[in-house]
């Protein structure tokens, strides 16, 4: 009668305080144990379903109300979520529909425009959007930031929002979006920084936060760091390659810092 082999204990054990990455998981014979595979298995069907998730704008919307935001709705070119996963460019820009409606908007020109977008994780945003911009916000008020009504972006890549920027007069854009999912962070969002928004801005033209959720970088952290890129974007009049992040504020172990992000989401 055959007995099931021993679970070892992996030495590095003691190490996983530090991190979410499956390090130190043990073994049973030459195989990982039963629970760690598990495990695994239910962190990809997050990121699977994190991925896949429509974005309730509704019920943002309504959050964003009661926090004071007037919000608006657009769309990409990707009519549906089948079409978004396959056609990155079509996620990059506006339909029709949602360039006439800003373009008919007459806005004046603003200091900054803000784009909440789905992205590859509607719940990133759906949980992380509103805490940092209520961080966010603490520190525009005393320097006089004119904003835009929040553009709720649906089916979106980050580069909609230098089309969503330039067709509100706005000087600069943030775009919070949902990043792609990890196999322990599926709640992961991303904040893009573009000044002087305009279509066909490359990657080097925008500076990146990303991993701002509870377990990555904190709110008052990215919101720190957002604070600096933008105010020294509005004196220097550029983001991307040639502003760096010069901020000292503590990074918490396993998360990431401000970087120019060369693979948009």
């Amino acid at each position: 009668m055959s007995t099931k082999p021993p679970v070892h204990a992996n030495p590095w054990q003691a190490l996983r305080q530090f991190t979410q990455a499956r390090i130190a998981l043990g073994r049973a014979g030459v195989s990982v144990p039963t629970g760690a595979q598990l495990a695994f298995q239910l962190a990809h069907a997050q990121a699977r379903d994190a991925v896949h998730q429509a974005l309730d704008v509704d019920v943002l919307a309504q959050a964003l109300q009661a926090a004071g935001y007037d919000s608006l709705h657009v769309n990409s070119a990707a009519h549906d979520r089948h079409t978004y996963l396959q056609r990155p460019d079509l996620g990059r820009r506006l339909n029709e529909a949602g360039r006439e409606h800003l373009g008919q908007l007459s806005s004046p020109v603003s200091d900054l425009a803000i784009v909440i977008a789905d992205g590859l994780s509607a719940p990133a945003v759906a949980q992380n959007a509103l805490p940092l911009l209520a961080s966010l916000q603490a520190r525009l008020t005393p320097d006089n930031w004119s904003l835009t009504p929040i553009v709720i972006a649906t089916q979106a890549r980050v580069a909609i929002g230098d089309e969503t920027g330039a067709l509100l007069n706005a000087r600069a854009v943030l775009v919070l979006i949902g990043e792609r999912p990890g196999l322990s962070s599926p709640d992961s969002m991303g904040a893009y920084l573009s000044w002087a928004p305009q279509p066909g801005l490359t990657d080097a033209a925008r500076n990146c936060i990303s991993n701002i959720r509870p377990d990555g970088l904190s709110y008052d952290t990215a919101a720190y760091k957002l604070h600096y890129l933008l105010s020294e974007a509005r004196k220097r009049r550029l983001t991307g390659v040639g502003l760096k992040d010069e901020t000292e504020a503590p990074v918490q172990l396993g998360s990431q810092s401000v970087s120019n992000f060369l693979l948009e989401k």
